[in-house]
């Protein structure tokens, strides 16, 4: 079982910049995918973006240009920068992880955009 920590959730104003992280422990041992969901009152859940341990990178489109992945699943960890921050991309944001025995998710953490 992997656990999940993350940090940097909080108010910020349109325009702003965030930084969210997240370490991992536990049974890290066959990790091969983080990466970042989110979920607003009233919509469905959506990846936000994703890092693989080649180095992969996936943003959903209406993040690109604006938010950054980066870290280092060898290491367990995982970022996300998130800059030009909209109203519409408040949400609660969930650290996940991929492992060969299955995924695992952290608590989440607010992130809330006024305007």
């Amino acid at each position: 079982q992997v656990q999940l920590v993350e940090f940097g959730g909080g108010l910020v104003q349109a325009g702003g910049s965030l930084r969210l992280s997240c370490a991992a422990s536990g049974s890290t041992f066959s990790l091969y995918r983080m990466g970042w969901y989110r979920q607003a009152p009233g919509k469905q859940r959506e990846l936000v973006g994703s890092i693989t341990r080649d180095g992969r990178v996936y943003y959903v489109d209406s993040v690109k240009g604006r938010f950054a992945i980066a870290g280092d699943i060898a290491e367990n960890t995982v970022y996300l920068q998130m800059s030009s921050l909209r109203p519409e991309d408040t949400a609660v944001y969930y650290c996940t992880v991929d492992t060969i025995q299955g995924s695992s998710w952290g608590r989440g953490t607010q992130v809330t955009v006024s305007s």
